[in-house]
């Protein structure tokens, strides 16, 4: 019983946690200091400079964004703590998905001058998904334009937030110096040579009164999720500071307020708080309610505690191709993994052997013989398991849920420059394909021509110079192209007949189908009216295989169809010739009748804001319209800066980061993230179907 009770004390004091924000907020600066200042790394890399330990790819490093999500391992008040540091460029959020998955607390980095961003937005939506408490850092206090309570505000109203300040700044921009601990009343000031040395005084007589009424305001805020704290505080009676504690503890954990720091990660200012305020606020896995999963062989739904005495189960979320051997990142949500031991992947039905299990400080690993419930860990040897996998132990096997990622939107053809390099471009395409799940890669069946997706411009762009420099292969690539679907313009009811006699038994299957487009529905939905057995049930199934296979398949010019509702109503069979072929050969048939003269075009459409200098923001509103683009709102931001927000369709954004740096004098910056697919103007339509016919 001891060891029980001191694995479950080593899992209390374990922070598992990401950092997530918009591109240029600051996240792989904040990681950065988080590793410095815990003593995990001697000397501080810049990402400005091509330096930052969490930006390990060349890629990363030439660019100055981080591409793929990095794991680290520190250590803060005898808590340990696995840090994510993930991408902010919406290109690459399938990084930020899938860690959110995994992680139990997430330290959300915003801009002092711009507040709330577009990717700041779409982060925030994707943990809401995953239920992930979070603490929010606003960061760059020192810069011109900086707001503090501005960029509270911003959260508030962008993000449905609740987030409550629980420091006051001491100054702002340049003059930014410190903060009022709100919680204990104190003021922190950093020295001016070195802001790891902070200065803890009682707060000045000339903060006092602004200091008291901003307390007044937190404990209101925080006393909402604490019942004891609440009644003191309807009565009027002082709340003591560990009953604070407990009630920000409380409303973090149950997601019901989001505590605030600020300061200026580049200059090590308050970051020491956001890591007290991990150690304080954001759970251990102990704090998270019990992982849901069920028994691959009955379905059974499985509710473990994620503790090392439970038997083993972890999650596979991330995979890196390595020339050492491909490095496989898992959660341990129960048990324990052993190097050697082998492990059961209830997907693929394999067992899969663990060669070397590593803790990860970005590009470096740290061996380690047993992994135990709550770790994240990465191994090597994991052969078929991909991302969303489970590992478990073939007698109490379990499967968890497993991440979404959205369709690619942007797709284009790839070649090596020579010819004895196909096979080996096969093969690393494979490997990108494994590593990332929103990266896809086809032949085209007409062409004979490899064909890459992914979730944008950059993205691709990102693969393909990985492809060149990383693994030395010369290609030539196309034009991005767009990655249209089709959807039927209206209702429309078909009889399928597939019937075939030859020599023997024939082939007899009539099928009576209502089609109709349906926009509540993400791809296709069945649904099976048959009355009084004119299809026998056990022929139902293969009618639905059947018309998902042609909707699917994209009818003649390729695009997959989507959005559409189909109702098996009646049909006929015969006794001796019907068959599950035949009428899946039907539902194909009676897909293509319904597209017939009937088919729509559908087109991305991208939630687009740009930011850009008020007195240019007339010339990218009108470049915006001639790109068919629809502007939905305008603000003004501090420093002369108007943020324009709209949707466009993706087809007509290509190279469009060139035009608006010559609109803007270079000033301007945007961002874009997929939408809704929209039909396509007719006129339009006509010429991209003429284009793809034409092939």
């Amino acid at each position: 019983m001891a060891d029980n009770s001191k694995d479950v004390q080593q899992i209390k004091t374990c922070r598992n946690f990401g950092v997530i924000a918009h591109i240029d907020a600051g996240k792989t600066t904040f990681s950065e200091r988080i590793l410095y200042i815990t003593g995990k790394s001697h000397k501080i890399g810049e990402v400005h400079e091509g330096a930052a330990t969490m930006d390990y790819l060349e890629e990363e490093r030439k660019r100055g964004i981080t591409i793929t999500s990095a794991a680290t391992t520190c250590f803060w008040r005898n808590h340990r703590m696995s840090l994510i540091d993930t991408p902010g460029h919406v290109d690459f959020t399938a990084e930020v998905e899938r860690s959110l998955r995994v992680l139990d607390g997430a330290v959300g980095v915003f801009c002092a001058v711009a507040g709330v961003q577009p990717q700041s937005e779409t982060v925030w939506r994707q943990a809401n998904r995953y239920k992930v408490p979070r603490v929010a850092f606003v960061n760059k206090m020192d810069r011109t334009g900086a707001d503090f309570y501005k960029a509270v505000e911003s959260m508030r109203a962008r993000l449905n937030a609740n987030p409550v300040p629980l420091v006051m700044p001491i100054g702002k921009e340049k003059e930014f110096r410190g903060v009022v601990d709100l919680v204990n009343m104190k003021a922190c000031v950093w020295a001016d040579d070195d802001a790891r040395e902070m200065t803890v005084s009682e707060v000045p007589d000339e903060l006092m009164a602004e200091a008291k009424k901003r307390r007044e305001q937190m404990i209101e805020a925080v006393a909402e999720c604490h019942d004891t704290v609440l009644e003191k505080f309807v009565e009027g009676e002082e709340v003591t500071i560990p009953e604070i504690m407990a009630a920000i503890r409380k409303g973090t954990l149950d997601l019901k307020i989001t505590p605030v720091f600020c300061g200026s990660a580049f200059k090590d200012k308050g970051v020491q708080n956001v890591l007290d305020a991990i150690v304080d606020f954001l759970p251990s896995p102990l704090d998270v309610p019990p992982i849901e999963g069920f028994n691959p062989e009955n379905d059974e739904k499985i509710v473990r505690e994620l503790l090392p005495t439970q038997p083993f189960a972890g999650l596979v979320f991330k995979t890196i191709s390595d020339p050492n051997g491909d490095l496989t990142f898992v959660r341990i949500y129960t048990g324990e993994m052993k190097q050697g031991e082998k492990y059961y992947n209830a997907r693929t039905r394999r067992f899969e052997r663990i060669g070397r299990l590593v803790r990860m400080h970005a590009a470096q690993r740290e061996p380690i013989d047993v992994a135990r419930a709550g770790d994240i860990v990465a191994a090597v040897g994991i052969k078929d398991s991909i991302t969303g996998d489970t590992l478990s132990l073939k007698e109490s096997p379990v499967i968890y849920e497993a991440m979404n990622f959205p369709d690619t939107v942007i797709s284009m053809a790839i070649e090596p420059k020579s010819g004895g390099d196909r096979d080996k471009l096969s093969e690393v395409i494979g490997k990108l394909v494994r590593e990332d799940p929103t990266f896809k890669a086809r032949t085209d069946e007409q062409t004979g021509q490899m064909v890459i997706s992914g979730m944008g411009e950059l993205h691709l762009e990102v693969k393909c110079n990985m492809i060149q420099n990383d693994y030395k292969i010369g290609v030539t690539v196309g034009r991005p192209k767009v990655a249209y679907k089709m959807t039927l313009k209206g209702p429309k009811q078909v009889e399928a007949r597939h019937i075939k006699q030859s020599g023997g038994s024939g082939q007899f299957a009539v099928a009576r189908v209502k089609f109709r487009p349906n926009a509540e529905v993400e791809e296709f939905e069945f649904i099976d009216s048959v009355k009084g057995g004119s299809v026998p049930r056990e022929y139902i199934p293969a009618v639905e295989s059947g018309i998902e296979a042609a909707i699917k398949g994209g009818g003649r010019i390729g695009f997959p169809y989507c959005k559409i509702t189909a109702e098996l109503y009646d049909g006929q069979s015969h006794d001796v010739d019907s068959s599950a072929m035949a009428f899946e050969a039907a539902g194909v048939l009676a897909f293509r009748l319904a597209a017939e003269n009937n088919s729509q075009l559908l087109e991305p459409i991208m939630k687009i804001e740009i930011e850009a200098p008020e007195e240019k923001t007339g010339d990218v509103i009108g470049d915006l319209s001639s790109r068919r683009g629809i502007v939905e709102e305008m603000i003004s931001k501090p420093g002369g800066i108007s943020a324009v927000t709209g949707k466009v369709p993706l087809a007509e954004m290509f190279q469009y980061s060139t035009t608006l740096r010559s609109l803007t004098q270079g000033r301007g910056t945007y961002s874009m993230e997929p939408a809704s697919y929209e039909p396509v103007p007719p006129n339009i339509a006509a010429k991209v179907l003429e284009e793809e016919a034409g092939k």
